[in-house]
C-alpha cells in the first residue's frame, strides 16, 4: 500500500517588519525608510521607554544619549543600537550581551576637523592671549612666546580616519607638512605619500611642531602619548587632542606646559568634565574647550541621514554598516 504523501510544509510566517526608537530631535531629518516602523521617543525622559513597551529591533540614541545609554537592557526585544557619537567607549560597559552597536560614522568628521584646526590655529597665533588682552581694554602686540604659524610646519595627524582624513584636508591647505599615523603602517592616499603606523611614534615625534589626536580610545591607544612620548617632542610642540582624554597621560602634559615646554590645546580631557579650578584652567600654554567638537548646526542632519542608512541596512540583513560591538564583532 502506497505510502501517503507527505503533508505540505508549512508557509513560513511572514517576517514583521523592524521597529526603530527614535530620538524626536531626529525625526526631522530622518529620510523615507519603507518597511521600517518609526517609534519616536524623548530622550530626556527618564521615565518613558523608548518604544512605549513595545519590542524593539533598534534604538537610536541622541547627540546626548540621556538615561538610555545606561539602560538599553531595559528595551524589549532590543537587537540593535546606533549611537550618535563617533566614539563608542562609553556605551560597551552598557550593551546588552548579543546587542548590535554602530558608531556615527562621518557624522562628526566635519565638525570635529573645524575645531581641531580653530584649536591650531589658534594656539599658534597667541588667540587666547589676544582675546584677554581685549577684555582687558589694552592694546597688546606682545605676545606669551614666539610667533608661529602653521604653513611650513610638521603637524602629525595621529589617527587617520574619517577625521584625521577630513583634518588632513584643511591642514594641507594651510600648506603643512602632515604626517599621518594609523594603527599599522599603510600606503598613502591622494593627500599623504605613506600612514605611518603607530610603532614608529618613537621616530616622528622628535621632528612634529604639533601632533593632534583624532583616535578613537581603546586598550592600546589609552595613555598612548605618556611622560616618554611627550618627552620626545621638540621645545614649543603643540599637543591638540581632539579624540578621548586618556589617550593622553593628563598630569605629565601639564607637567611639560607649566614647565613652558610644550603647549597644549583641549577640547577633550581626563577627567572630563574638568572640575571647577583644575590646573589645566590655569597651567600656561593650555587653551582648554568643554568638548564642543561634534557641535554644529550640521550635526543633526547628517546624523539623520546617517540613521536613515543604518536602518535601511538593518531592515535588508538585520544588522547594521560599520558596527563595533556585538555577534560577529571582535572581543568587546
Amino acid at each position: 500500500m502506497p505510502s501517503p504523501a507527505p503533508a505540505p510544509a508549512p508557509a513560513p510566517a511572514p517576517r514583521r517588519a523592524p521597529v526603530a526608537a527614535v530620538p524626536e530631535e531626529l525625526l526631522p531629518h530622518l529620510g523615507p525608510v519603507e518597511g521600517v516602523e518609526v517609534l519616536p521617543y524623548d530622550h530626556r525622559d527618564a521615565d518613558a521607554l523608548p518604544g512605549g513597551g513595545r519590542d524593539v529591533d533598534v534604538l537610536a540614541l541622541s547627540m546626548i544619549a540621556g538615561p538610555w545609554l545606561r539602560r538599553m537592557g531595559e528595551v524589549p526585544g532590543l537587537r540593535a543600537v546606533v549611537l550618535a557619537s563617533a566614539g563608542f567607549e562609553h556605551a560597551l560597559p552598557h550593551l546588552p550581551d548579543g546587542v548590535r552597536l554602530a558608531n556615527a560614522v562621518g557624522v562628526h568628521d566635519t565638525a570635529t576637523s573645524e575645531l581641531a584646526l580653530t584649536l591650531l590655529l589658534a594656539a599658534q597665533r597667541h588667540l587666547p592671549h589676544h582675546v584677554l588682552r581685549q577684555a582687558d581694554g589694552v592694546w597688546d602686540r606682545s605676545a606669551p612666546g614666539p610667533w608661529r604659524s602653521l604653513a611650513d610646519s610638521s603637524v602629525l595627524v595621529l589617527g587617520y580616519g574619517g577625521i584625521g582624513t577630513a583634518l588632513t584636508r584643511r591642514l594641507l591647505a594651510c600648506e603643512c607638512d602632515v604626517v599621518a599615523v594609523a594603527s599599522v603602517d599603510r600606503p598613502g592616499d591622494d593627500l599623504v605619500d605613506r600612514v605611518h603606523g603607530i610603532d614608529q611614534l618613537p621616530e616622528l615625534l622628535p621632528r612634529t611642531d604639533a601632533v593632534v589626536l583624532t583616535l578613537p580610545l581603546t586598550d592600546r591607544t589609552r595613555g598612548l602619548l605618556g611622560a616618554d612620548e611627550l618627552a620626545l617632542l621638540p621645545d614649543g610642540a603643540l599637543v591638540v587632542n581632539v579624540a578621548r582624554g586618556p589617550v593622553v597621560d593628563t598630569e605629565a602634559l601639564l607637567a611639560e606646559c607649566a614647565a613652558g615646554r610644550l603647549r597644549a590645546a583641549l577640547d577633550v580631557t581626563d577627567p572630563e568634565p574638568l572640575p571647577d579650578g583644575h590646573p589645566a584652567f590655569s597651567t600656561p600654554g593650555v587653551l582648554v574647550v568643554p568638548h564642543v567638537g561634534g557641535a554644529s548646526p550640521a550635526s543633526l542632519p547628517r546624523m539623520g541621514r546617517y540613521l536613515t542608512t543604518q536602518l535601511t541596512a538593518y531592515r535588508e540583513r538585520q544588522r547594521l554598516d560599520h558596527e563595533v560591538a556585538g555577534p560577529g564583532v571582535g572581543a568587546r
